[in-house]
């Protein structure tokens, strides 16, 4: 069974978060420390640890959760944004749950960190 996370409280309801989108696949939500205007999390319901955690059988799931993240960020008003998903703790992963970043309503500069 895979650890408990902070994601997976949330996924629970033991964690309030504040809702943008949800559905049988995903969940997502605002970020409490936002890097940007717009900062919102998009979270598989299924338990994946990383993007290297990732197998064939996810493939749908993965391009749905770039889906919902485009549908979010024009919903949101975005002409631009940045998709962003950490892979270990090096590349600034800190929560051990696939997650997708939205992040806009400013300039982005490159390259990132």
């Amino acid at each position: 069974m895979a650890e408990e996370t902070v994601f997976s409280k949330i996924l629970k309801g033991d964690i309030p978060c504040e809702e943008v989108y949800r559905d049988n696949e995903c969940l997502a939500f605002r970020d409490v420390q936002p890097q940007a205007p717009v900062h919102i999390l998009v979270i598989p319901q299924k338990s994946i640890p990383s993007l290297r955690e990732a197998e064939t059988k996810d493939k749908k799931l993965l391009g749905h959760l770039l889906l919902v993240a485009s549908t979010i960020a024009n919903k949101e008003g975005l002409d631009s944004w940045r998709t962003v998903i950490n892979t270990g703790a090096s590349a600034g992963q800190t929560v051990f749950h696939l997650h997708v970043h939205i992040i806009g309503g400013r300039s982005l500069s490159w390259p990132p960190g």
